[in-house]
């Protein structure tokens, strides 16, 4: 394809980005951070890691146990007719990699004559039933489920491999989603590729294996959705639930479309049915019943495609028609689809603007909207991109996505806004959409207004060079903000300075974005002060440099015991030398942050400069930990000295601020209870819902 106008810009701007924004690291941040900022940058892309498919060994038979509970909270139900070498491997995959969750597992033996009769009831744990008579898959699927305690049916073919994991993630998706009825796994042949992502329905009742033949890792069939029907080969429903609607529907005996006629049944009950692409079960399709659909047992899926069509017809109205390709535009055609691009993958155990990019597609999912983001170096972020997809967000990478341009060719028109974070990455990818998605209304996210912040370090340095390198990034945000629909920021201050600096702009302000986790620990049993920020942001390494040379000597005098918690990735040489000081503890990133939120008694943040609205002092506050800040630190934050926060310009009111706040156990919990307020009332998902469905809705 010849390169367009659009796609020579998108290059050009690319490459002296880069090469500007590496000239002003070097200024700031030194040529080792700089390097390892630009490596991020430059890096091929890698694909998802594939993990290898487990297979139990294919051992002659010799009795073994299973899993087993008296109280399960799962049923696994596997109704069995012959295939004996078949049921052997699923009961030893179940077994050899026994799930957290306590369980049962229920073969229902169809009437077989092979050694299940004589092999299976050798099988400790396991609740073997076996039928009078041959009566089909729905009636031994039926039949396992009235013998079932658990809370949650699973239904699993024995024709399956069940992955380790499976099962407690199809159960962790009824906990995270509660209005979830039906859960469905991935299913993958025995040579790795996709089997079924989710089935899809079309209008006269036809069905489609999404995904088929396809890499299972492939973005589109990688993150939790709503689907038309789970496969029976392995679903999981609450029993109640199961009971509800009927269990499988007869009118299907003796199989074939009634695991399509049960999800129709769990919508219409008010549950979604979900796709749960984590749960990840190897299936020999065809093993019982063949493939051939002119024949034997699989003759009856052609005539209970028409039974099917005849009794949901007024729900099959509203399905795409027959000979519709299934893609990610026709999945989620009624809802609204929003594009996020970003420079890359959120981290949002590691900085405050990754999570609070993470609540808002959080949020734009509460609110109906089907979520895309790509990351513009189009890596794959390990857990970060699965926890993405995981939130149910369509998260691409390398190497199935192609570069911008020929993505957005492909995927532009189906979005109905964008949203654009960063003024460098807006300013390569504006000219772009505009020509592949021309419909979309394209919001610009500063994040934080970059040229109010490299002003102000410029002048806190007194650094004419970067006030110029300030003045030149204050050109191209503008022109950014300019060229966008809707500008993003996340504070008044920051709309006040853009009403006078770009005065035609439509400016919406969306700060950070928390969940409020309780207030922690009481007073008593805490101890410490804390500091939390990652150290690539070159106002935190001046602002933990600052504090443990002129503040935190002052608090020690006063409270010999009390130690300084240093807390943040990417640690430079200048913070690592400050462990060396006492009562100094460096500790970078660390994963599990709450033990210091909910334990530490006091959260300081002694920014000297900086823009926007500071995430650290939201984490604290939405934990119950009073913060002492710096008047930088609390711009625009809606915070009262005193009542949410203690505010101190100079290092010996910032100790002293410290020193009081540590011993005055009413002015500490009046400060928690104040910063718990303030975190619910102006930076919860509810406080920001009307402006994000302005925005992007």
């Amino acid at each position: 394809m010849s390169l367009s106008l659009a796609d020579a810009r998108f290059l050009f701007d690319r490459a002296l980005g880069l090469l500007r924004r590496g000239a002003t690291s070097l200024r700031t941040r030194g040529w080792r951070a700089s390097w390892e900022r630009a490596a991020i940058q430059l890096r091929r892309a890698p694909a998802a890691a594939v993990d290898a498919l487990f297979r139990p060994a294919d051992d002659a038979f010799a009795p073994f146990s299973v899993p087993a509970s008296a109280h399960p909270r799962a049923s696994i139900v596997i109704p069995v007719y012959g295939q004996f070498a078949h049921t052997l491997a699923c009961l030893r995959a179940l077994a050899a990699h026994p799930p957290a969750a306590a369980v049962e597992i229920i073969v229902v033996d169809d009437g077989s004559t092979d050694a299940t009769t004589t092999a299976l009831p050798q099988v400790a744990g396991l609740r073997y039933h076996r039928r009078a008579q041959n009566g089909g898959f729905i009636a031994a699927c039926n039949d396992g489920a009235g013998l079932a305690r658990g809370e949650v049916l699973v239904f699993l073919n024995n024709d399956t491999v069940p992955q380790p994991g499976w099962l407690d993630v199809l159960l962790d998706t009824f906990d995270a989603h509660p209005d979830a009825g039906l859960v469905g796994a991935q299913l993958l042949y025995p040579d790795g590729r996709l089997q079924e992502a989710g089935g899809v329905v079309f209008a006269d009742g036809s069905g489609w294996n999404y995904g088929r033949f396809e890499s299972p890792r492939d973005p589109r069939y990688s993150y939790l959705r709503d689907a038309d029907y789970a496969s029976g080969a392995a679903l999981a429903i609450p029993r109640a639930l199961f009971a509800q609607v009927g269990g499988f529907d007869p009118r299907y005996a003796p199989a074939y479309y009634e695991d399509t006629d049960l999800a129709f049944a769990v919508r219409a009950a008010g549950r979604r049915v979900l796709y749960q692409p984590a749960a990840r079960v190897v299936h020999d399709e065809g093993t019982t019943s063949g493939t051939d659909t002119g024949s034997g047992a699989k003759a009856y899926q052609v005539r209970n495609r028409q039974r099917f069509a005849e009794h949901r017809r007024a729900e099959l109205a509203l399905q795409p028609a027959p000979g519709t390709l299934p893609s990610p535009a026709v999945l989620h055609r009624r809802q609204r689809q929003v594009l996020v691009i970003d420079a890359l993958t959120p981290q949002p155990d590691h900085d405050s603007g990754s999570l609070r990019l993470v609540n808002l597609m959080r949020l734009l999912r509460e609110e109906g909207a089907h979520v895309v983001f790509l990351p513009a170096n189009r890596a794959h972020a390990g857990r970060y991109t699965e926890a993405l997809q995981q939130l149910g967000v369509e998260a691409w990478y390398a190497p199935f996505a192609r570069r911008a341009p020929a993505w957005l060719r492909e995927h532009g028109p189906r979005f109905d806004s964008v949203l654009l974070c960063r003024h460098y990455v807006a300013r390569e990818f504006l000219p772009l959409l505009r020509a592949h998605a021309p419909q979309a209304r394209i919001a610009f996210d500063t994040v934080d207004l970059h040229y109010l912040r490299e002003q102000r370090a410029a002048e806190l340095r007194g650094d004419e060079a970067l006030l110029r390198n300030a003045a030149r990034t204050r050109a191209l945000e503008l022109d950014v903000i300019a060229r966008s629909d809707v500008t993003v920021v996340v504070s008044a201050a920051e709309r006040e300075l853009l009403a006078r600096d770009a005065p035609r702009a439509t400016v919406e302000v969306l700060s950070n974005l928390h969940q409020p986790a309780g207030p922690g620990l009481p007073f008593a049993q805490r101890h410490d002060l804390v500091f939390v920020g990652g150290f690539r942001h070159p106002p935190n390494v001046d602002a933990v440099r600052w504090f443990a040379a002129e503040v935190f000597p002052r608090v020690r005098e006063r409270l010999p015991g009390v130690r300084f918690h240093c807390i943040g990735s990417h640690v430079v040489p200048e913070v690592e030398a400050l462990a060396s000081q006492p009562g100094v503890l460096v500790h970078g990133h660390v994963p599990d942050i709450a033990p210091y939120m909910d334990g530490c008694r006091i959260a300081v943040a002694p920014l000297r400069y900086g823009a926007g609205v500071k995430g650290k002092v939201n984490l604290s506050m939405a934990h119950g930990q009073p913060v002492v800040a710096t008047p930088s630190a609390v711009e625009g934050m809606h915070l009262g000295d005193g009542e949410d926060v203690l505010v101190a310009a100079d290092a010996a009111a910032f100790a002293d601020a410290l020193v009081r706040l540590y011993h005055d156990q009413a002015l500490w919990q009046r400060l928690s209870a104040g910063g718990l307020a303030n975190v619910e009332r102006h930076f919860s998902l509810d406080a920001a819902r009307d402006c994000v469905r302005r925005l992007l809705l």
